[in-house]
């Protein structure tokens, strides 16, 4: 243990604690910028700058370590001059049209410069040109960059991805894609981590809210809104509704309002996903000698692309079912279309979804139908919704709770808890019991594959089948330690969930965004106390998916459902593996 004074209050810190986390222990709030918790503490911004008794100069607070008898004042004049300086010198090269920026009021640039009551800059401005491909998933605007390398270290430490990089010196230094390539030539998982930890407006998702709303106004559209689970868990945090208030149906009245036609739960195609996923595996677990193993998830298009590109030999390795959002696009227009009447040519599709890779998913040219029109038309996020709800002046608060469509609306415990980490493999291990033994199992008896660990393995007998050796990783960082794991023989799985954000889809990187704050646990934890409070728990008990199998599909890896709800995950490519 160490023992210092900040400000002339003592505090006793363990060893290698830096002098922010001291400071934060005591209440005492030190500003920075480029510090990232875990991640990133490079002091790129000298934000933070303290005075240290017996130091000549001033010291970043986020990476110097306390030491004994340290005496550290975060308040001289000296120290508050220097980081006013550092941020004029910063919004110097920064594109401060805050009115037009998607990050204006939630950004921690903005609200630095408030705090300190810059309201001049004496420095002149000098911005770096915007070069980038608008029509991408993720868009980098390079006059809003701080270079505070937040980017860098989260794809490279969290997501083992290294896209972003820093590029050139002096004062042609910026950030951007590794070798100076374009993001589409790269092996961009798409994941949108990058964005959710830009301090700054530099790194957003492709705006499709416009594409909706011309959708709604078009008289001869029809339109379908679904949406994913992990969204109810947070859609409320934009528009600063408490979560009794962010109810599934003050949601659901929300889209209303907003103009769709139809509003479905896209847990209902999460269900579905779990009859078809989960044959699946009983079909390879029972012909193990015809497949490679592990089998793994394909519910997260980020993930789905970090395979193609890093372990191209595994990609058969992956489940050929569509994800949730694939799945209901394909159930809308086709078998939803039928039901209803409505030539499906009509119907646009668009999907609410905590992910930015979503956006690429439903772009993807597997992903169409047989009349060439895509399962889903659009994906937006989380953040995307809100910015609507916010344009349309909904206050979903003053609505009545509505309940979803039918015939596509009903979901069960299971479904809900996919868009936390675990949860598919939970709702999976569920209905496989069933499947194989003709007998539920007590629902919560696969909490081993419940919580936050970036990395959990569990076994499982399932009477008629054996024992099923299951793991879950959420962050791409994770799954490639699990992969070089199997690889070398030191770990073997016949069943595997991975998630490419951490935390799963709770954390994705659609989900609104609280700088420094990490919020996928208390996310996930909404989602299985909705599980709990389901009187449904089990996806085959769903009776809309029942419904769908006797009127329509047939069964589970039945011709017709093998068509419309599986993929050929070899039909299309990656860029070339980064070297």
């Amino acid at each position: 243990m160490v023992n210092l004074r900040i400000n002339d209050r003592p505090v006793t810190v363990e060893d290698g604690t830096s002098i922010l986390h001291a400071a934060r222990q005591l209440g005492i709030t030190i500003p920075s910028l480029c510090y990232l918790k875990h991640v990133s503490k490079v002091a790129a911004c000298r934000v933070c700058m303290v005075e240290i008794k017996g130091t000549d100069r001033l010291m970043a607070a986020c990476d110097t370590i306390c030491a004994e008898g340290m005496e550290v004042y975060t308040n001289t004049l000296r120290a508050l001059v220097a980081r006013r300086n550092n941020v004029q010198l910063i919004l110097s090269q920064h594109d401060c049209n805050c009115a037009t920026c998607v990050r204006s009021g939630n950004c921690t640039l903005q609200k630095l410069a408030a705090d300190m009551n810059i309201i001049e800059n004496p420095y002149e401005t000098k911005l770096p040109a915007n070069n980038w491909n608008p029509k991408l998933p993720v868009i980098r605007t390079a006059s809003k960059c701080v270079q505070c390398f937040r980017c860098i270290a989260v794809c490279e430490k969290i997501q083992g991805m290294s896209v972003w990089d820093f590029l050139g010196t002096g004062s042609r230094a910026t950030v951007g894609v590794r070798g100076g390539k374009k993001l589409d030539e790269v092996n961009c998982a798409y994941c949108g981590q990058c964005i959710t930890h830009c301090p700054t407006g530099a790194l957003r998702e492709r705006d499709d809210t416009e594409k909706v709303i011309s959708a709604i106004d078009d008289p001869k559209k029809v339109v379908v809104l679904q949406v994913a689970p992990a969204v109810r868990a947070a859609w409320g945090e934009g528009l600063g509704l408490p979560e009794e208030l962010a109810t599934e149906g003050r949601m659901a009245a929300a889209f209303r309002a907003a103009g769709a036609n139809y509003v479905f739960d896209t847990n209902f195609a999460a269900d579905l996903t779990i009859m078809e996923e989960g044959s699946e595996f009983i079909e390879r677990f029972t012909h193990k000698d015809q497949y490679q193993w592990p089998m793994f998830t394909s519910c997260c298009p980020g993930w789905v692309r970090f395979v193609k590109s890093q372990y191209p030999e595994l990609t058969d390795n992956l489940s050929t079912a569509k994800s949730p959002q694939q799945m209901f696009g394909a159930v809308a227009k086709s078998y939803f279309a039928e039901k209803v009447g409505i030539d499906s040519k009509r119907l646009f599709v668009v999907s609410i979804m905590p992910c930015v890779s979503k956006k690429s998913e439903c772009a993807l040219p597997t992903m169409k139908n047989d009349a060439g029109d895509p399962d889903v038309d659009v994906s937006i996020t989380t953040r995307e919704l809100n910015i609507m709800m916010r344009a349309n002046h909904i206050e979903p608060k003053y609505l009545p709770e509505e309940e979803f469509d039918s015939p596509l609306g009903s979901a069960t415990g299971a479904a809900v808890v996919f868009g936390a980490t675990g949860g598919v493999m939970d709702a999976a291990l569920r209905s496989a019991y069933f499947l194989i033994t003709g007998k539920n199992p007590d629902p919560d008896a696969f909490t081993a594959v419940r919580g936050m660990d970036g990395w959990k393995e569990a076994t499982f007998n399932i009477p008629g089948a054996g024992d099923v050796r299951v793991a879950v990783v959420s962050s791409l960082g994770k799954a490639r330690k699990l992969i070089e794991a199997v690889k070398r023989g030191d770990a073997a799985y016949d069943f595997v969930e991975v998630m490419a954000c951490p935390g799963g889809c709770a954390g994705g990187g659609g989900q609104p965004i609280h700088d420094g704050t990490e919020l996928a646990e208390d996310r996930g934890n909404v989602l299985w106390r909705l599980d709990q409070g389901e009187l449904l728990r089990f996806s085959h008990e769903n009776p809309d998916v029942k419904a769908l199998y006797k009127d329509y599909l047939g069964a589970p890896l039945g011709e017709k459902s093998h068509h419309l709800l599986h993929t050929d995950h070899n039909a299309w490519q990656m860029p070339q593996k980064m070297l």
